[in-house]
């Protein structure tokens, strides 16, 4: 009785569109680069603990406060935004719908965000920046509870990074211009960089292995009859007996 063979599908040519949206996620922590190196540049005094990003992209100074590089933290906020909400797009397939519409909406009021600075219509600021806030963290505990199975130690970090970032959030909001508003808010959305980066990176680091944890691969609780996988896959050929 022949025996199966089993092989590797070649990698396709060029890289996969699920690829560049891991990918897109993975850098997003530089963008805290961008904050210490706009801060670094303002006159008046400016605190991480106290003073809100969005302070850092007042366009207006005076002699008491002033962010010359304000333009570098507005287009952080729309780059960042984007690279967000494109690459949930591209990723939509790990994601699920749900986490890939939050993530999508939370890069567009980020985008958004760096449209509006705040000394110049802070009303929009504020209504422009809020779906961040709420959205991220609860995109955190669905994409969380969608990996419960597949990834459990993955899982209960992003459960708990959606609950530590959806509490901060709560407590900015209410804390106002009060001395730790700066820290609260950084923590509500400092962590969810971080944690979306790791998510990136399982997908970037398991595209060679078969079955459901490659890049693109759809991260739900694995079904019976499910063999489709990452970048690449293997399939069992059996040899042709002659005829006759």
């Amino acid at each position: 009785m022949p025996t199966a063979r089993r092989r590797r599908l070649p990698r396709a040519a060029g890289l996969s569109s699920a690829y560049w949206g891991a990918l897109a996620l993975l850098v997003r922590p530089a963008y805290i680069a961008t904050e210490l190196v706009v801060a670094g540049a303002t006159t008046g005094g400016y605190s991480f603990l106290a003073d809100s990003v969005s302070r850092l992209g007042e366009v207006g100074c005076s002699a008491a406060y002033c962010s010359p590089r304000h333009g570098v933290i507005s287009w952080s906020f729309i780059g960042f935004g984007a690279l967000l909400a494109g690459g949930a797009v591209l990723i939509r397939r790990a994601l699920g719908p749900s986490v890939t519409g939050l993530l999508a909406i939370s890069g567009l009021s980020s985008v958004a965000t760096g449209l509006a600075p705040l000394d110049q219509d802070p009303t929009l600021h504020a209504i422009v920046a809020a779906p961040l806030f709420v959205a991220q963290p609860v995109a955190l505990v669905v994409l969380g509870a969608r990996l419960r199975h597949a990834r459990p130690r993955l899982s209960r970090a992003l459960l708990a990074t959606g609950v530590v970032t959806g509490l901060a959030a709560g407590a900015f909001v209410l804390s106002g211009d009060g001395p730790v508003s700066g820290a609260l808010e950084r923590l509500a959305l400092w962590p969810v960089l971080v944690g979306l980066a790791a998510f990136a990176c399982t997908l970037l680091t398991s595209d060679d292995r078969p079955g459901p944890g490659g890049v693109g691969a759809d991260t739900s609780p694995p079904r019976p009859a499910d063999a489709a996988g990452g970048l690449s896959a293997e399939v069992t050929t059996q040899p042709q007996t002659p005829a006759g």
